[in-house]
């Protein structure tokens, strides 16, 4: 359907410069440089006048305009299933907000709201119209962005912008100092009709063409259609499908709920979309990524995590549009198409923890490669696991044995300190300690670290580490465990080739990708300035989860990176590096959780509520067992009129470099 009317709409298209339109428009139409897109949206009632018949051209748009443009030209079907809180009901504008929103071409913000009448900026149209190119099933592709203002390009936004860039649908502003995107200024009417009017010639192009012949053939029974449904069940390592065909999920699952105990499947052509235990795991999509949503209509994201990864399954919906998943200890929604599940008894492998040599260690599964990656040290193994055994955990907090039952909690203290707290670790240590690690890996690492002493862009950086702690307050040995991890010990082609050593700007769909700097020490700075100190660890940020290296439920680890292991794996690094060369930062000060299930949680300047307020710890989600709050890192307490205060690092230096919080707002970990 969509390609017809995008066939219609592109014939159209053609003959505009060659028929006269038999409506007469304002002269802010007939003499605009963009007069071809504005006659012909103007022509079709996507683009409408004002009571004075002007169209405005040089107006700024605002986000339910824009809406409104892409509902329109899209001819998108009424939908009543989504409602923002700030949008009023009965109203075409609104309306045609729900239809695009109800085909994801857009969502709202966290508090429900849509905000119609703020002005939309370039990156948010980009968002708009990457979401829908992705509706019309274009293939979604990128450009590497070279504009001068690429830092001013929100992360979320960056895969939409380099899509519009490979085909040409936004373009930046050249000038004499180079070529800007301009990415949070807004745009005019003019410009939204240019770009919607450029994604519909790129549709036309690049998504799928119609058949001339819409006779569908004739659907022998037992024949598998991707369309259709079926129940079945796993017999001796085996699927087998009942021949019965359904047009619906709800019919399916009628059968599913009536049918004998050994019915255990409800498959979407070969792909199963219910079972009654198993796990499910990021599926390979085009973005390399799955995200999980905090509701069922997809708006609101959890989290996203890489493609194999896995993902504790809870359920599918009665009407089969969401699988109920579990991410970190966070349980959410995820659209059908991006996960893939696995029967319990088809399971060939899957993420194992397990005592080596008494350390914690990590094996980790790919189920879209079907085969083991590797395995990695966490810290020191916690009193209730014992050698031999193996364990499993989605957080890597909680762990479970193979009969699914709990058996403890452990924190890794690096996963959970927090990065505000300096390292004890001198610039000369650091230095030292990086050469000591290259030699290493030059000796016994194999072809890919030689020359590794002389060629690693991490030598020399220890001073510029230790400045940099001083400076932002970011804990200098977890930036290098960073540094170590992204850059594979300063040897990565990013790293030899671009002196970045953080992977900034290297995207899952093409890791080629990745932001250039004129030396390692730049590219410090951007990790820690751009990204640790503005956009994850200070409430205030963009990203406030917590300020710990973390996993997907709690810290940086939550937005920072797809692979759900990131945190972990970097708390490894500190760990290892940290028990070889002086044991001088582990357990230095208890980790607290500040809980805000209930609501918000105030610090304070000094230990007492008539002191000014610091900043506050925003409630958010603590996990299915509630204990992944804020970390925080006690230093010291006292107590006062109205009971204990903890003496804790700040998340926000630039407030202060201690607050206070009262204890019973906090819970001390073990």
């Amino acid at each position: 359907m969509v390609k017809k009317i995008l066939g219609l709409l592109f014939s159209t298209i053609l003959l505009i410069s060659f028929v006269v339109p038999n409506i007469s428009y304002a002269n802010d139409i007939s003499n605009h440089q963009m007069k071809t897109e504005l006659t012909y949206f103007a022509n079709k009632g996507v683009i409408l006048p004002d009571e004075k018949g002007n169209y405005n051209p040089n107006r700024d748009v605002t986000r339910g305009e824009f809406a409104a443009y892409i509902a329109r030209a899209l001819e998108l079907p009424n939908s009543s299933k989504y409602t923002f809180k700030d949008l009023k009901s009965g109203t075409r504008l609104t309306q045609e907000i729900q239809n695009a929103a109800a085909v994801n071409i857009l969502s709202g913000y966290p508090d429900g709201t849509f905000k119609p009448n703020q002005k939309i900026t370039r990156q948010q149209m980009a968002g708009m119209l990457y979401k829908a190119l992705r509706y019309l099933d274009v293939p979604l592709n990128k450009a590497p962005l070279t504009f001068k203002d690429n830092y001013k390009i929100s992360s979320s936004f960056t895969d939409a912008i380099a899509n519009s860039v490979y085909y040409n649908i936004i373009r930046g502003d050249h000038t004499a100092n180079g070529v800007y995107f301009k990415p949070k200024e807004s745009a005019t009417i003019a410009h939204a009709a240019a770009f919607i009017y450029r994604t519909l010639a790129v549709a036309d192009k690049y998504g799928p063409q119609d058949e001339e012949d819409d006779d569908q053939p004739t659907q022998e029974p037992g024949d598998s259609n991707s369309s259709s449904y079926y129940i079945g069940k796993v017999s001796k390592g085996t699927i087998t499908k009942n021949p019965t065909i359904y047009t619906t999920y709800e019919q399916a699952l009628t059968a599913y709920n009536a049918s004998s105990g050994d019915v255990n499947l409800i498959l979407k052509g070969d792909k199963i979309v219910k079972m009654s235990s198993g796990l499910a795991y990021a599926a390979d999509t085009t973005a390399n990524t799955t995200s999980v949503y905090y509701n069922k209509n997809f708006t609101n994201q959890i989290t996203y995590i890489t493609e194999g990864r896995e993902l504790k399954y809870n359920g599918t919906s009665s009407t089969g549009e969401y699988i109920i998943v579990q991410v970190g200890d966070i349980v959410g929604y995820a659209k059908p198409s991006d996960v893939n599940l696995v029967p319990a008894s088809l399971i060939e492998g899957r993420d194992e923890y397990y005592v080596e040599d008494s350390l914690l260690t990590h094996r980790i599964y790919n189920h879209v490669k079907g085969a083991y990656e590797g395995k990695y040290t966490v810290g020191p193994a916690p009193s209730f696991m014992q050698s031999g055994a193996t364990y499993y955990s989605f957080d890597g907090v909680h762990f479970y044995n193979s009969s699914d039952k709990l058996v403890g909690t452990y924190f890794p203290y690096f996963q959970f300190a927090s990065v505000r707290k300096p390292s004890n670790y001198t610039a000369e240590e650091l230095d030292n300690i990086i050469i000591s690690e290259l030699e290493n890996r030059e000796a016994f690492g194999g072809a890919q670290y030689k020359d590794a002493t002389t060629k690693s862009k991490l030598i020399g950086l220890g001073s510029f580490l230790k400045e940099m702690e001083k400076a932002e307050h970011i804990n200098a040995l977890f930036v290098l465990a960073a540094a170590i991890h992204e850059s594979n010990y300063g040897m990565s082609a990013n790293a030899q080739t671009k002196n970045n050593l953080f992977g900034i700007k290297v995207y899952d769909g093409d890791v080629q990708q990745g932001e250039k700097y004129k030396a390692p020490a730049d590219s410090v700075k951007a990790f820690v300035v751009h990204y640790m100190q503005e956009r994850y660890v200070p409430q205030s940020a963009l990203y406030p989860f917590g300020a710990v290296p973390g996993n997907k439920t709690t810290g940086i680890n939550v937005y920072y990176a797809s692979d759900p292991h990131w945190g972990s794996k970097i708390a490894g690094h500190m760990y290892r590096i940290d028990s070889k060369y002086g044991k001088k930062d582990y357990g230095v000060g208890k980790i607290g959780m500040v809980l805000t299930g209930s609501g918000s949680v105030n610090t304070r300047l000094e230990p007492s509520t008539s002191s000014p307020l610091a900043y506050s710890y925003r409630q958010k989600n603590s996990g299915e067992l509630e204990q992944l709050g804020y970390p925080v890192i006690i230093v010291d307490e006292t107590q006062a009129s109205d009971g204990t205060w903890y003496k804790v690092y700040s998340d926000d230096n630039k407030i202060a470099e201690y607050v206070w919080i009262r204890s019973d707002l906090v819970e001390v970990l073990d």
